[in-house]
C-alpha cells in the first residue's frame, strides 16, 4: 500500500484551500492501492488557513525539539504538527505503508526542502514534520516528482501499471 497527500489527490485541503491533483495519485486511490492523509486536517486546521513554515530548522529538528511550527501570524502550531505526524505513522503502520508520496515544501509533508519560517519565499533543504517521522520509521518519503509510473513500478503489480498507463484522466480537470 502507499500513502499519498491528500491535496496530489485532488482534495481541497492545501491552506490556500486548492489541490496540486496528480493523475497517478488519483488513480493509485481509485485503484485501491494508495491512501491519503492531510496531516494539517488532521491537525484540526481549516481550509482555508492560515499558512505555517518551520522556524528555525527543518522537520528532523521539530521532532527533536529544537525548532518549531509558526504560522503567518506567529502562532505556534507545534503540538498540532506533531500530533498530526503521529496519526499519520499510525495509519502507515496499521495499512503496512512502505512508500509515501508527499507535497514538496509543504512544513509537514516535504520530503527534500521546506520554506525557511521566514514568510519571505525562501526554502532550506529538509523534510517536513511527517515525512521525518515517516523516514525515521523506515517509510520511503518521495515527493510528487517522483510520483511516475517507472517510479511505481516497485510498489505495484504490472496489472497495475497498465491501469496507470491508461490516459484515462484527461477531462476530469
Amino acid at each position: 500500500m502507499i500513502l499519498v497527500s491528500a491535496c496530489l489527490a485532488g482534495f481541497n485541503v492545501r491552506y490556500d484551500g486548492g489541490n496540486v491533483q496528480q493523475d497517478l495519485a488519483v488513480k493509485l486511490v481509485a485503484l485501491g492501492k494508495a491512501i491519503t492523509v492531510c496531516p494539517e486536517i488532521m491537525a484540526g486546521f481549516s481550509t482555508p488557513r492560515e499558512p505555517a513554515e518551520i522556524a528555525g530548522g527543518t522537520g528532523k529538528d521539530v521532532l527533536a525539539g529544537k525548532a518549531r511550527v509558526v504560522n503567518r501570524r506567529g502562532v505556534d502550531v507545534t503540538d498540532q504538527y506533531l500530533a498530526a505526524a503521529k496519526m499519520a505513522l499510525k495509519i502507515a503502520q496499521g495499512n503496512h505503508i512502505t512508500v509515501a508520496f508527499l507535497k514538496q515544501k509543504s512544513p509537514a509533508c516535504g520530503t527534500r526542502i521546506v520554506y525557511n519560517g521566514h514568510f519571505s519565499g525562501n526554502k532550506v533543504a529538509g523534510m517536513g514534520v511527517t515525512a521525518a517521522l515517516l523516514a525515521e520509521h523506515g517509510i520511503a518519503v518521495k515527493d510528487e516528482e517522483d510520483l511516475t509510473i517507472d517510479n511505481l513500478q516497485q510498489f505495484v503489480d504490472q496489472k497495475t501499471i497498465s491501469l496507470l498507463e491508461n490516459n484515462n484522466l484527461n477531462n476530469c480537470h
